[in-house]
């Protein structure tokens, strides 16, 4: 496969995590990262977090080049996507992480700056070419595809769990609370904001909130349409998260045997995406794995009638930048193999 050159627009933890795994093989070259910090602050951050999660890696800052084994990457001052002059770099494709400019007009200007295809870190904000999950549509993925969206932590835990229980046995109803590790956007301390709840202290509390996932889960499995509700929980924890996920099934007569031998089955049909564990594991535990959901068998619970809940967990940076990778690569496969149209 040709080597892929990719442009990082935001160096946050996401995408900080995805630079790391190009590291890991000759696949994929990040050839500029565009941001507004300080590259010396920025390779900081990313030195601090190798040595404590993944172990330190041969990177170094060498004037305004991060330079590794994996090549050279650019430092640019861009602060929207039309900043940033991507064909100069003859970037491939962009991963956009700043979780900032989410419609398709704001991700048409990487098109504009020259990259031949954007790659969202989160959820859109409008209709776009492409959201893919990984194990569960990303058999539509087409080589016109040019604005897409690797969808978010939730999303792909959430939209993983319900397709193969669907398939399985059948969903009347689906509610759902993740309850997530808090985010960069969050106040340390109780501060003003344009929200109530999210004007607390993220240090301090377990602040409700809201999730677009419900939205999207509609879109990419149609059959969910008025059938999905869901909502969010930020707790005071730096990474690990966990989905609580209620069914409605359609058949009274399924056991939790049955629900744990269906997703034992799925697991080894997706290998990478999705794990199952018998382990009395908590939040801490998941964090380093790269899977988009760790199915824990210890937790699964079945009513008298057709009620049951599950837990499933996922570290959700590390989990998106894992899928993003994913997508980098099997979208350059389908440039050069023709694929889908």
């Amino acid at each position: 496969m040709k080597k892929v050159r990719l442009g990082l627009m935001g160096f946050g933890e996401t995408n900080r995590h995805l630079y790391r795994l190009c590291l890991e093989d000759d696949q994929i070259e990040v050839v500029v990262i565009s941001d507004i910090g300080r590259p010396e602050i920025l390779v900081y951050l990313l030195d601090a977090e190798s040595k404590r999660n993944e172990g330190e890696i041969d990177a170094k800052l060498e004037g305004n080049y991060l330079v590794s084994k994996n090549g050279k990457a650019r430092f640019v001052k861009g602060t929207t996507p039309t900043d940033v002059p991507w064909d100069a770099f003859n970037v491939d494709i962009v991963v956009d992480g700043t979780g900032k400019y989410d419609t398709r007009k704001e991700m048409e200007g990487h098109l504009e700056g020259g990259a031949k295809r954007v790659i969202l870190a989160s959820l859109p904000s409008d209709d776009i070419d492409r959201i893919i999950i990984k194990g569960v549509n990303d058999n539509t993925m087409k080589k016109s595809d040019r604005l897409i969206s690797a969808g978010s932590s939730t999303t792909n835990a959430t939209a993983i769990m319900l397709k193969i229980i669907d398939e399985a046995f059948g969903i009347d109803y689906a509610m759902f609370t993740t309850v997530h590790s808090y985010t960069a956007d969050q106040p340390l301390r109780d501060t003003a904001a344009s929200d109530f709840r999210r004007s607390r202290s993220a240090a301090e509390n377990i602040i409700p909130n809201e999730t677009p996932t419900p939205r999207w889960i509609e879109k990419i499995l149609p059959e969910f349409k008025n059938k999905i509700e869901g909502t969010a929980l930020n707790v005071p924890i730096p990474a690990g998260s966990l989905l609580d996920l209620t069914l409605v099934l359609s058949d009274a007569d399924v056991s939790v045997k049955d629900i744990d031998a269906a997703i034992e089955a799925a697991a080894g049909k997706i290998p990478g995406i999705l794990e199952v564990t018998d382990d009395p594991i908590v939040s801490v535990d998941v964090v380093g794995n790269r899977h988009s959901v760790i199915y824990d068998k210890q937790a699964t619970m079945r009513s008298k009638g057709k009620m049951v809940k599950i837990l499933t967990w996922y570290h959700n940076t590390l989990t998106m930048a894992s899928r993003i990778k994913d997508l980098i690569i099997e979208y350059q496969k389908l440039n050069e193999k023709g694929g889908l149209k």
